[in-house]
């Protein structure tokens, strides 16, 4: 989104120009029991009748989210104090008539879980994620927004948002957008920043923690902050021009979070269970290079599917395999690069990736463009029926980072990469905040590779299906690609339940020994060849009396009646990612120069 904000700075200084506002008051007087007191006022109301609504969605997720179900005690009143009639016409919506130009609104609204798209709020903070918090008024939203905290003074609390600052614990939004795409953590959280170039200007790098350790922890963490920063830049060659000239990371590890980690124009939501000293210090650096990592492809390398927001119903969108999966494939590449991670283990780490992509039924339905059409149903959507996605989805995340690998090692062949795909991809859509569409992708990609190696990536692999030669490609930077497939393979999750039982815990494979014997999803599993089983089993010891090529007769009970069916044991699927040093070959010079410009900045 591209914000009037040339306008919006003009109207913060006083005297020079004067906008109407819509005007919130949050406070938090019974934190303790999540609770947030809200007000708004909305004047110079041109319509009889006021629409206000609560968000579906939340801007960097593409699912729909209810967030009305947590608002209650909602009462409106006119300028001088008097009731007004509110009708509901529907879930999300509160109308309000008889009005004289002025609607003031207070509500109660419960918040409790602190993740990337909702709030929460006790004693600790109060985590907000716009959406989730503060109703809205449709025909107002070109408005400039003015937002007062009333925090815990009590409690230490402080604020930080991306948002500036007006006064006080009072900020501003140029108008509806913004405000949507601007998280607060207000708590007694520390500040580290650190201060960038680019084109000439200088921006603050920020990181507000709200974490229960130590000040040498936030310094040590700070510095891993840093480096995944400036790796980041050296790929597109510049930062993004921030928005009041600092970008905030908005880092939230308490054991009372919700793990996430969500993007925004200026900030990003960064939350966990894991503190900095219960391993979070090297498990929690990933979602920090993940993120930072959209503030050039999302927010400015926008497809034109996620533009203009809907706060009503979800934007669909058919270019997450890149959006989403391209930063995917940098999340790790970037750790390793910046020395946060050795290249062996960044190596080895792809394998699970790549794996869960490989041997994915998902293939056989939709290719890339399709499984991001999957986004509103599997991004942090909730349903009570169940679905088969173990064999129809594959993540965009994954299959576009397999992808996004499989791309850079190819343009590598060609004495080119995916740096410089991005760059111009920054060049052309990003640094002038113009939106692409697939066309624009694949034009680009013809742009920089040749009309060739655009159209048979396109065509082969994200109009269809089909995969890239990996063998050749990890081997072309000195990697090979192996499996063991003398290890049994089953095809299906087994897990213990309440009574002792194992169970097999998700839908089994298409094609996989389990499915073929047709086993199912919440099938008991007592035996294999008369031997029984139980909870305190490993699953590669229920397997280890056989071999590959065994015929198990399984007893299994499923809806309380028992039977018996014969499985065939297939060998496991799954590759193994290494240097071909480990396994004593030597790999060509050419090789090891692709590999050395591959993990390590240009």
């Amino acid at each position: 989104m591209k914000y009037r904000l040339v306008e919006f700075l003009l109207v913060l200084m006083p005297g020079l120009v004067s906008a109407q506002s819509n005007t919130y008051t949050i406070s938090f007087v019974n934190a303790v029991h999540h609770e947030a007191s809200i007000s708004a006022t909305f004047t110079d109301i041109a319509s009889d009748t006021l629409s206000i609504r609560m968000s579906r969605t939340s801007p960097g997720r593409y699912a729909l989210h209810e967030f009305a179900k947590n608002v209650y005690g909602f009462t409106a009143t006119d300028s001088g104090g008097d009731t007004l009639e509110v009708i509901r016409p529907d879930p999300y919506q509160w109308q309000v008539a008889g009005h004289d130009g002025t609607v003031k609104i207070n509500y109660t609204l419960f918040a409790n879980r602190g993740d990337g798209t909702y709030s929460q709020v006790d004693e600790t903070h109060a985590h907000l994620n716009i959406p989730a918090t503060f109703m809205y008024v449709p025909e107002l939203q070109d408005r400039p927004v003015e937002v007062t905290f009333a925090v815990r003074e009590d409690l230490n609390w402080k604020i930080a948002t991306q948002l500036p600052r007006v006064s006080g614990t009072t900020y501003s939004a140029p108008d509806l957008d913004y405000f949507m795409d601007s998280p607060v953590e207000i708590s007694d959280f520390g500040l580290r920043e650190f201060e960038v170039e680019s084109q000439g200007k200088k921006f603050t790098i920020q990181l507000a923690l709200h974490h229960p350790g130590s000040e040498e922890e936030l310094d040590e963490y700070f510095e891993k902050v840093k480096k995944v920063v400036l790796a980041e830049r050296a790929v597109f060659g510049e930062f993004p021009e921030f928005d009041f000239g600092r970008y905030t990371f908005l880092a939230c590890y308490m054991p009372n979070s919700s793990g996430d980690g969500m993007e925004h124009r200026n900030s990003t939501v960064l939350s966990s269970t894991l503190n900095l000293s219960d391993g979070g210090m090297d498990r929690n650096i990933g979602t920090v290079s993940h993120e930072f990592f959209h503030s050039w492809n999302v927010e400015r390398i926008r497809p034109e599917s996620l533009k203009p927001f809907s706060y009503t119903e979800t934007n669909m969108s058919g270019e997450l395999w890149f959006a989403e999966g391209f930063t995917s494939y940098y999340t790790g590449l970037i750790l390793c690069r910046a020395g946060l991670q050795s290249p062996e283990t960044y190596v080895k780490d792809l394998a699970g990736t790549f794996n869960y992509v490989w041997n994915s039924p998902g293939r056989k339905f939709f290719n890339p463009i399709e499984m991001s059409y999957q986004a509103p149903f599997v991004d942090a959507a909730t349903s009570v029926d169940p679905v088969n996605t173990e064999n129809t989805f594959i993540s965009y995340y994954s299959y576009g980072s397999v992808l996004g690998l499989a791309l850079d090692l190819s343009l590598r062949l060609l004495d080119l990469s995916l740096d410089g795909f991005m760059k111009r991809m920054w060049e052309k859509y990003g640094r002038k905040e113009v939106a692409y569409n697939l066309k624009d992708l694949q034009a680009t990609l013809a742009e920089y590779a040749g009309d060739d190696f655009g159209a048979a990536f396109f065509n082969n692999y994200i109009y269809r299906s089909n995969m890239p030669d990996y063998e050749t490609l990890f081997k072309s930077v000195g990697l090979v690609l192996k499996k063991d497939d003398q290890i049994p393979y089953f095809g299906a999750a087994i897990n213990g339940n309440q009574e002792g039982e194992l169970i097999i815990a998700s839908n089994p494979h298409i094609g996989s020994p389990a499915y073929k014997a047709g086993l199912d999803k919440g099938d008991v599993i007592k035996a294999f060849n008369g031997i029984p089983v139980n909870q305190g089993q490993y699953y590669s010891q229920l397997f280890s009396p056989f071999k590959v090529g065994d015929t198990l007769e399984v007893r299994f009970k499923r809806y309380g009646k028992e039977g018996t069916t014969a499985l065939l044991l297939e060998g496991n699927p799954d590759y193994v990612i290494e240097f071909r040093e480990a396994g004593g070959e030597t790999p060509a010079e050419e090789e090891l120069a692709r590999r050395e410009a591959w993990l390590k900045p240009d």
